[in-house]
């Protein structure tokens, strides 16, 4: 199942196809990978080379996505493959993200689901590495799982064509958006080899013509990408083009990979962060990566209420009414979906 005809891309002329997956739109020559490793031109043929290949399978709390404001308490089913369309040198995952192999275990689309099914998962999630760099085997599991009545998220860097979003905008029900240092330009050169960062913006508003549910995370690390200036211009642009409800999640860097010497931030500047986004407007600015901080929780933006209570990845209260208002004063909260109860607290691997 390993090589797959490529969606999105163009033949040129001279035996060179273009790829239009990505917001790099490469021009690759016959024989040559893209920049992400994982598609390649074959004869004028565009090729995924990592179709039904998981490099990584497991069920997590849909709170790890994150996503606090959809579906909360859900399982998901998160599955993800080789490579990835960018070069961050404090990447989590680069083990899978950045190897030129493009290994990975066979685990066809109707397995995906069935296995979704069998562990109880409300949905499945598509993450750990870039999904848009396997887009053509997130399509075919997304679409046999809405058919099974089980939603589809994404967990993106949301450098993706206005293509790739309305190809799979009808099968997507919930996306989270990864920005890092404030969005600003120079880091993501500097430390992610991404040219520049506008997609990221059309990427949103595109996901936001479609009706899929947003929710934001900005990676904040010390130094060199946690100016409160570029927290205060993205979250401007966020209440202005997204809406002042569209949640926020400021994420506390932890040494790793090539970024290993830099400390983790510390709690007060993400504290700093923290105050710097809602001072911009936005509702629903959370602290991750602290476990038990009073900026887990979800807060009523008319009267101060927790009306959801969390410490890590699990809710410990929820006193939400059965109409998604604040207790107190009946003030609409912006949850898509229902609370689920389920017995599975922690996420776990399958492989």
């Amino acid at each position: 199942m390993s090589l797959h005809e490529a969606l999105l891309y163009t033949r040129q002329s001279d035996g060179k196809v273009k790829c239009c997956l990505c917001a790099r739109r490469c021009l690759i020559s016959m024989g040559a990978p893209g920049f992400c490793l994982v598609r390649k031109n074959e004869d004028g043929v565009l090729y995924s080379l990592n179709y039904g290949k998981a490099v990584s399978v497991g069920v997590d709390p849909i709170s790890k996505k994150p996503l606090y404001h959809f579906n909360p308490g859900a399982l998901v089913m998160s599955i993800a493959a080789a490579g990835c369309n960018f070069r961050c040198q404090f990447c989590d995952n680069w083990m899978i993200s950045q190897d030129h192999e493009a290994p990975g275990n066979p685990f066809p689309p109707e397995e995906a689901v069935r296995a979704a099914q069998n562990a109880g998962c409300q949905g499945l999630s598509y993450t750990y590495t870039e999904p848009t760099i396997f887009l053509e085997y997130v399509h075919d599991i997304a679409k046999l799982a809405k058919q099974a009545g089980l939603f589809n998220t994404f967990v993106t860097n949301g450098y993706m064509t206005p293509e790739a979003v309305q190809t799979i905008a009808p099968y997507l029900d919930a996306v989270t958006v990864d920005f890092k240092g404030g969005a600003d330009p120079d880091f993501y050169r500097t430390n992610m080899s991404v040219p520049n960062v506008e997609p990221i913006y059309d990427t949103l508003k595109e996901f936001k013509l479609h009706n899929v549910h947003i929710e934001l995370t900005n990676l904040v690390v010390p130094k060199i990408g946690d100016s409160p200036e570029r927290i205060s211009i993205l979250s401007k642009w966020i209440n202005d083009y997204l809406g002042p409800d569209t949640p926020l999640h400021l994420l506390r860097f932890h040494p790793e990979y090539k970024m290993a010497s830099i400390p983790a931030t510390s709690v007060q500047e993400m504290e700093h962060a923290y105050l710097t986004a809602k001072n911009q407007g936005l509702n629903y600015v959370y602290i991750g990566n602290i476990t038990d901080h009073p900026a887990e929780n979800t807060i009523c933006p008319n009267c101060d209420t927790a009306g959801i209570k969390r410490c890590g990845f699990e809710v410990t209260q929820w006193d939400l009414t059965d109409n998604m208002r604040c207790p107190v004063c009946g003030h609409p909260i912006p949850i898509k979906g229902k609370l689920w109860q389920n017995n599975q607290r922690f996420p776990y691997a399958l492989f």
